[in-house]
């Protein structure tokens, strides 16, 4: 028949599973809790920083546009002049 494999497989994969939450269940590994765990404090945002950092955002972006727009002019240019010389 069909689908012994699989069925072995899938029986042997429950077994396996089984072994290992019980080893974890003697460890106390799932049995964690948050007890001594510090939090951090952050300072509150106020819009003046808020605007400092979305202006410094609008910046960085028009920056790496020209960049990017730089780059692509700079292709074109090489692509027409290697054109030029391969059909020449």
């Amino acid at each position: 028949m069909g689908g012994e494999g699989a069925m072995v497989a899938a029986s042997n994969s429950l077994k396996n599973n089984r072994s290992l939450l019980a080893k974890r269940q003697d460890k106390k590994v799932l049995s964690g809790s948050y007890r001594g765990v510090k939090m951090k404090s952050f300072s509150e945002s106020t819009p003046a920083l808020l605007n400092k950092i979305k202006q410094q955002t609008i910046e960085e972006n028009r920056a790496f546009k020209k960049k990017i727009v730089f780059i692509i002019l700079l292709l074109v240019v090489l692509f027409i002049v290697l054109g030029y010389f391969i059909f020449t």
